[in-house]
């Protein structure tokens, strides 16, 4: 059985200190010791990279892994950064206008993606 984690890669965005608002931060909730394990990363939606990013940066000051492999449910396209997923459940092609919101039943009480016009 695998063992698992939660990562929040907030303070590791580039775009942290631009920000006007206060950010909000989560809890990273990994207690064991990722050295030399396999990690499998998970996120919802892949779109610039930058999130992408930012948790592999907040995983390196955690420790060395032996590999890491990324798995999202849904790519959207418009890639900023050179990252590539390994595992994809689904490409939506979108345009910059659009968001791409995943709902899961274990938080939201619905299992769902929606595409939706982002706010202007």
């Amino acid at each position: 059985k695998p063992t698992l984690g939660i990562l929040d890669a907030t303070l590791y965005r580039d775009d942290f200190r631009t920000r006007l608002k206060q950010p909000e931060v989560s809890v990273t909730d990994i207690t064991f010791d990722i050295t030399e394990k396999d990690i499998i990363l998970i996120d919802d939606v892949l779109y610039t990279g930058r999130t992408t990013r930012a948790a592999l940066d907040a995983l390196m000051d955690l420790g060395r892994p032996s590999s890491i492999q990324f798995c999202v449910l849904v790519d959207r396209g418009h890639r900023e950064m050179p990252i590539k997923a390994d595992f994809i459940g689904k490409n939506i092609p979108t345009s910059v206008n659009e968001e791409v919101k995943v709902k899961m039943n274990e938080i939201d009480d619905e299992d769902a993606v929606y595409l939706i016009e982002s706010p202007k």
